[in-house]
């Protein structure tokens, strides 16, 4: 078994496994090497499920969880996109630079235009 991965394993799996186990018909190690995890995950697994931690309700609450961030990423892509197209209709020099990472919108008057006292103009 490679043990230098670190893998996510879904909340849905993890409760098939630990029902696999608590049905009495398969036991520990051979449910581990079966799905190639280690052993103490799979106790780990089996302890949460005992403390209430690992419910079908933390599946929905998951699933809640990343649909919200997804939701939340796809109104910024939506608010960029929507700034980028007014400044393009007004026609004025639309940039994109990333700072840490995120897109920043660097809009300018238009191409050839030169700013009254000012000895700089954007092309």
């Amino acid at each position: 078994m490679d043990r230098g991965r670190h893998r996510r394993h879904s909340t849905e799996f993890k409760l098939e496994l630990v029902r696999k186990f608590l049905d009495g018909r398969n036991n520990l190690h051979a449910l581990a090497k079966a799905h190639d995890i280690a052993r103490s995950l799979l106790r780990t697994w089996v302890a949460k499920h005992a403390r209430g931690e690992l419910t079908p309700e933390v599946v929905r609450t998951e699933s809640a969880r990343d649909a919200q961030a997804r939701i939340v990423a796809l109104e910024r892509k939506v608010g960029q996109l929507t700034m980028e197209l007014d400044a393009l209709k007004k026609g004025d020099r639309v940039e994109v630079q990333l700072r840490n990472g995120r897109p920043l919108i660097v809009t300018g008057p238009r191409v050839g235009v030169v700013l009254p006292n000012s000895p700089r103009h954007f092309s």
